[in-house]
């Protein structure tokens, strides 16, 4: 057989190949490509529908109507009333704790004083961004609104949105809210409050902070440090990244029932709490609290129907002051502002109740009166959301008991030192009566005939000290400690 021809360079060269295996290697090739490119439109086809599917379902909730809201204002003038800084801050704390307990959801920071009777009292305000003094917001009405929504935002995205900052400096004093959508990290809910980042994602697509281990990719570009509510999707067993959704704030609750946290709007005056109002058909339903109110008690159980209801505190000096200091509003009564005035605390023990107080007591005491007309969903999320006794540091029983153990194995090691032999204790003395009548018993006892009387008292000499050496009386004090 001859041997196969060797090329110029030493190597052997290919056999020629016929034509008809050429053919059949390039119909297998094309065979292939027509297969790949049916997988790719089926593919296609898959994903096409999957997001028709998805825009079906956001349909179907868009129809599906928010439920009813509660709304809070309450004036900033009431941390001018505190004595220092700390209890200013406590102070907002305690309205925001009132505020999450209760489940409102939007608290309006309004000013009872007014420019022109600030001037006169020398009231300090804050111009706003541009500058100019149309818009200025009084200092302490800034800082309550601050502090809210200090404490509402998660603690994983204070950093980003809260920097350093007068009016934050006792906020780490406060209580935390510690409401639902202040998840942990190993918390397995589908929704997230987030923050854009600036890490580089593909088309389309960006990257977002939600308090885990690594971000997660969102379907849309969104310029960095925006916050967001993003909706986790189902994890991927082949692929790494976590994806999500980005959703509306409003989503949450309408889906799941479960209390998503409030929004914070400062209002410059007393008009301004109706006349800019969040919601397209404004509030529907308005009550103020005043001791000139009518009785909450006579109030029918469930007779306030609402959509979105609107609840009006006032300061130190009511929303008479308000009022007056309003140059938009011409009534000389606030009970004309509102639906319902109501004295939510009749026949109280002080003169005055502080708003903060009043918060808590009037939401307490008109729950039973309330009735929205679209009510929570009811889901039991006990297994994804954190429990109260998640909250703090646990530490385990037999932890401290193998802590006390290891402190007292080095005890038990050492050698006990010999103890010298002590003497015996000297025999009680005996009992003596007493001849004289009790000052503290009956006096008309003591006119009759005196008994001996036994007490519990020991006769202890002087000059014996058990277990001591005795000493001479003018050296040794120790018997007189």
């Amino acid at each position: 057989m001859p041997a196969a021809p060797a090329a110029s360079n030493g190597r052997p060269t290919e056999p020629h190949k016929s034509w008809k295996k050429v053919n059949e290697e390039r119909k297998a090739l094309k065979r292939q490509r027509k297969q790949d490119k049916l997988l790719k439109e089926l593919q296609q086809a898959q994903e096409a529908e999957s997001q028709a599917e998805q825009a079906a379902n956001g349909a179907q909730t868009k129809d599906k109507p928010n439920p009813s809201t509660l709304s809070i204002a309450v004036p900033g003038s009431i941390l001018e009333n505190a004595q220092s800084a700390e209890l200013r801050a406590y102070v907002a704390g305690q309205i925001a704790r009132a505020a999450c307990i209760f489940r409102v959801n939007e608290v309006i920071v309004f000013d009872d004083v007014g420019i022109a009777t600030a001037r006169e009292t020398k009231r300090s305000y804050e111009p706003d961004a541009e500058g100019t003094g149309t818009g200025t917001v009084r200092s302490s009405s800034l800082q309550l609104a601050r502090i809210l929504q200090y404490l509402e935002c998660p603690q994983y995205l204070r950093k980003y949105f809260f920097p350093l900052h007068k009016d934050l400096k006792y906020s780490g004093l406060l209580n935390p809210l510690d409401t639902p959508h202040h998840l942990r990290m190993q918390s397995k809910f589908r929704y997230r409050e987030g923050v854009i980042c600036d890490k580089k994602a593909k088309e389309g697509h960006s990257y977002a902070n939600v308090g885990l281990l690594n971000d997660v990719m969102v379907d849309k570009a969104i310029e960095p440090g925006v916050r967001v509510t993003v909706k986790m999707e189902p994890q991927n067993e082949s692929s790494r990244k976590q994806r999500g959704t980005l959703v509306s704030p409003d989503e949450p609750r309408r889906e799941t029932g479960v209390y998503w946290g409030y929004q914070v709007r400062i209002a410059h005056s007393l008009s301004e709490i109706f006349t800019k109002s969040p919601y397209d058909s404004g509030y529907d339903v308005t009550l103020g609290t005043s001791d000139r109110g009518t009785n909450v008690h006579d109030v029918p159980s469930q007779s306030y129907s609402f959509k979105h209801m609107l609840i009006v505190f006032g300061g130190l000096q009511g929303l008479e002051s308000a009022l007056a200091n309003d140059e938009k509003l011409t009534v000389d009564d606030p009970e004309l502002l509102f639906d319902h005035y109501v004295n939510v605390l009749p026949r109280q023990g002080s003169r005055t109740i502080r708003t903060e107080e009043a918060l808590l007591i009037a939401l307490a005491a008109l729950q039973e009166k309330l009735k929205p007309e679209v009510a929570d969903v009811e889901t039991d999320l006990s297994d994804l959301l954190p429990k109260s006794e998640d909250t703090g540091i646990s530490v385990r029983r037999d932890a401290l008991v193998s802590k006390k153990q290891k402190k007292r194995k080095p005890m038990e090691d050492t050698p006990e030192a010999p103890v010298a032999d002590e003497p015996a204790p000297p025999e009680p003395l005996p009992k003596v009566t007493r001849l004289t009548a009790n000052p503290f018993g009956d006096p008309s006892a003591s006119s009759g005939k005196i008994t001996p009387v036994e007490d519990d008292f020991e006769v202890v000499s002087s000059t014996t000290v058990s277990g001591t050496k005795q000493s001479s009386a003018n050296d040794d004090l120790s018997r007189f400690d």
